[in-house]
């Protein structure tokens, strides 16, 4: 894991809610989370959990309704249309579930990637070496004049990869990355971005269902109902026979809030003994009913 120097992201009490249909509903509640710059972080959750609303605040693409957001200098809570706008297109790079969103079907491989810099006015031959050195980086160097329908999806999702790495950004945010992918091409992918984020220090978060995401990732945290609720931390292992150890932890928020997943409560026979009662500002703890 990269050493920590100082969390890059920060979110304090972050709440999103949005109005629909003339009612409000809270996709984040009272969210706390600090990233360190150059670390792999997995974001999981079931659906509607709020992840991809997390993912959307840190991207810029939507406002938080309360709380703070921080990335590195930038307070994402105070911005202007256009700061949001330089932000989305020097400091964070995207990638998508669907290549629709991530390639244009018309450019090969290498324009793809020269794209973004050509939006920011980069040279010519600065892009193309860039471009170049990224697509080789990921094993592409011998499809780097294919369209995107000549590529495998493990290749698309690769070369999606250079594309968000094309502005040098120093975050770049994934959702999904692997839904449409095999396991072996999954594991391919996110092997190919740890890497990347290891050798150009980039900070990585990637919203996903897949399980394999432990294997690659420094850290994965679990959401529910809009907040924080456990992270699991891999950690070096002088086992001869395990690369790492997955360390897991539950978390307190800064309120003082404490949510257990059932898993822990069944594995530390708590069922019986204590309730776990799920009320509108968090999870309570209360005595079980004694048996007779």
């Amino acid at each position: 894991m990269t050493e920590k120097i100082g969390p890059y992201v920060r979110c304090q009490d972050l709440f999103k809610i949005y109005q629909w249909q003339g009612m409000e509903v809270v996709a984040l509640r009272g969210l706390d989370l600090e990233v360190y710059a150059g670390e792999f972080l997995g974001i999981v959750g079931s659906s509607g959990s709020g992840k991809t609303s997390l993912l959307n605040v840190l991207a810029g693409l939507d406002t938080p309704s309360a709380g703070q957001v921080i990335v590195g200098q930038r307070d994402l809570s105070d911005m202007s249309e256009r700061d949001r706008v330089a932000y989305r297109r020097t400091e964070v790079g995207f990638l998508w579930q669907t290549t629709s969103r991530n390639l244009l079907s018309y450019l090969t491989a290498l324009e793809n990637v020269e794209l973004p810099m050509a939006i920011l006015g980069v040279r010519g031959k600065d892009r193309r070496e860039w471009a170049l050195e990224l697509l080789s980086t990921l094993g592409l160097m011998e499809k780097s004049d294919r369209l995107s329908h000549q590529l495998s999806g493990g290749e698309q999702q690769r070369v999606a990869i250079a594309v968000a790495l094309a502005n040098k950004p120093r975050m770049v945010i994934a959702d999904e990355p692997t839904g449409e992918l095999d396991t072996q091409t999954a594991d391919e992918v996110l092997q190919a971005m740890q890497g990347l984020c290891r050798q150009y220090a980039v900070t990585v978060i990637v919203v996903t269902h897949y399980e394999g995401i432990s294997r690659f990732a420094d850290r994965v945290v679990q959401i529910r109902d809009g907040r924080i609720v456990a992270e699991s931390v891999m950690e070096p292992s002088f086992q001869q026979s395990r690369g790492t150890v997955q360390e897991e932890y539950l978390v307190v928020d800064r309120a003082g809030r404490l949510q257990l997943p059932q898993e822990p409560v069944e594995r530390l026979g708590l069922s019986g003994r204590v309730r776990i009662v799920e009320e509108e500002d968090g999870i309570v703890i209360r005595p079980g009913r004694r048996t007779q």
